[in-house]
């Protein structure tokens, strides 16, 4: 309850006429060092709302027209004026070339690096190892396009079935159940045929009824013993790699409904010195052909 104002007996400070169960509150002053320390704060900030912007609008506040965002512009063409004595030699250079040269493969690895998981990583993986449902992995030895340097450049120069680039990986798949070519159970016989090639059919008769229908309908792209073909993008079928799934269900709704992934043509986004370093990071991540 509130009381008077008086001096404390003990240590003759005042106090502030609040009083709680007997205990009264002192009022006790501030050190003066805490109280310059925040004097010193606010005239600090209050010449720096003067020199530099304090407030939220568009444009500079301050008598320095100092804007952080031009600075960093600055900042990173200062970086960008740095590398680009490097990043001449890699952008007139080629994959191949590049990696044979100590310096410049060091410079390319590390620069893929960080273009790779600006651009690449959200469907390839922060590692390259891929994802089922149509993102291929790039560390591993089963590549759909051809995994030399040259190989590697242009399908990331160029995209995949994107429609961006003349030159852009293409291939079409036939939806052997939607467009009427084989039914059902035809369609059941191949799958499990498909299995086979991997040995992992669990049905002998239907998979000998599959292989004449693969010989028919797919030998001529995946071939005859499912080793796939680089030339026309048909992934090898005998391995236990699988961009869409390995099980038989999967399997038969790619033979049924067909797929067809989409690959950005980065030939048209990105500086061709960054398409070099990410040919020549991909080709490092485990993969890679000579």
């Amino acid at each position: 309850m509130p009381t008077k104002i008086e001096k404390d007996s003990l240590t003759g400070t005042d106090t502030t006429g609040h009083e709680w169960d007997g205990l009264k509150e002192l009022n006790t002053p501030l050190p003066r060092w805490w109280l310059y320390v925040m004097y010193a704060t606010i005239a600090f900030a209050a010449v720096w709302v003067v020199l530099y912007p304090a407030f939220p609008f568009q444009g500079a506040t301050g008598v320095t027209g100092w804007i952080a965002r031009e600075a960093v512009v600055g900042d990173v063409r200062a970086a960008q004026s740095r590398m680009e004595p490097m990043l001449a030699r890699i952008r007139a250079s080629d994959p191949q070339t590049i990696a044979a040269d100590p310096t410049l493969r060091a410079f390319a690895v590390a620069g893929g690096r960080t273009a790779f998981a600006n651009n690449c990583a959200g469907c390839h993986g922060a590692g390259g190892q891929g994802a089922v449902g149509g993102f291929p992995s790039l560390a591993d030895d089963d590549w759909i396009w051809g995994g030399t340097h040259d190989a590697i450049r242009h399908t990331i120069a160029n995209g995949v079935r994107a429609g961006e680039s003349d030159e852009e990986r293409t291939s079409q798949m036939p939806r052997f159940l939607a467009d009427g070519v084989l039914t059902l159970p035809q369609v059941n016989d191949t799958a499990e045929y498909v299995l086979s090639l991997s040995n992992r059919s669990q049905d002998a008769a239907a998979a000998g009824r599959g292989a004449t229908l693969y010989a028919e309908n797919c030998a001529a792209c995946h071939g005859e013993r499912g080793e796939g073909n680089r030339d026309v993008g048909a992934p090898r079928l005998s391995d236990q790699i699988w961009l869409y799934g390995a099980d038989k269900a999967s399997i038969a709704r790619s033979i049924s409904y067909a797929r067809a992934g989409v690959m950005p043509a980065w030939g048209r986004r990105l500086d061709p010195a960054i398409i070099n370093m990410l040919a020549v990071y991909v080709h490092a991540l485990g993969g890679g052909e000579n």
